[in-house]
């Protein structure tokens, strides 16, 4: 299905040239690398489930994809001259907190419905130490009201490189692991009312083995300790 935002299937002139542009940036400055992408498929609607360390994290985990990702971000922003434009033209969704993020979860489905990946960031903010924290419950019910795959991600080293209050990028290196989606039939089996707590600590747990096995390919290569 091909909406307004063209198809969900093939990037867009915008997005195509600053993803070759960032990409190359981030692996010379960043020694940038993505394992696990072929867990991500070329085809159909998902949702991408990740920790959060830095204001990178969008470009860190669509980077790699050969089909765009929406993401979500404040209202505020995309009146701003050239952000906003570039915020519109590259997939990313308003998100209003005045109306309790309402009209945000709308879009988010409606463009699963239509076939696009969504990403999020359950942890509701980034982290200061670069561990994940607990995940906010009211993603799950997100995940309730849709049928389609979950996929895990973790991505470490992204605090080192731009943290909470950091001006600057750092050449420090980065790592994201896409995980393989959680099992449908568990998923199916937690989505029952009643069993939220158990669906957030499902997911939590995945997305820890993707940081995880990020920190490790991390430590690896330069001896890097999270």
């Amino acid at each position: 299905m091909t909406s307004s935002l063209g198809s969900p299937l093939h990037r867009n002139g915008v997005w195509l040239t600053l993803q070759i542009i960032i990409r190359n940036l981030f692996a010379f400055w960043l020694r940038y690398r993505a394992r696990g992408i072929e867990h991500i498929p070329e085809s159909g609607g998902g949702l991408i489930l990740s920790n959060h360390q830095s204001f990178l994290d969008p470009l860190l985990i669509g980077l790699p994809l050969h089909r765009p990702v929406s993401f979500l971000a404040r209202d505020t922003l995309f009146p701003v001259p050239v952000i906003g434009w570039i915020l519109r033209n590259t997939y990313v969704m308003p998100l209003s907190r005045d109306t309790g993020g309402a009209a945000g979860i709308r879009e988010t489905i409606r463009r699963l419905d239509e076939g696009f990946l969504v990403g999020l960031f359950p942890e509701g903010t980034r982290s200061a130490d670069g561990t994940m924290g607990r995940l906010k419950p009211g993603f799950a019910a997100l995940v309730r009201r849709t049928e389609l795959p979950i996929y895990p991600v973790g991505i470490a080293g992204a605090n080192r490189a731009l943290g909470r209050g950091s001006l600057f990028l750092k050449p420090h290196r980065v790592c994201v692991v896409f995980g393989e989606p959680l099992a449908a039939e568990k998923i199916a089996e937690l989505k029952q009312r009643g069993r939220e707590a158990e669906l957030v600590e499902t997911v939590r747990a995945e997305i820890a083995v993707c940081q995880e096995a990020a920190e490790r390919w991390l430590a690896r290569r330069s001896g890097w300790k999270a």
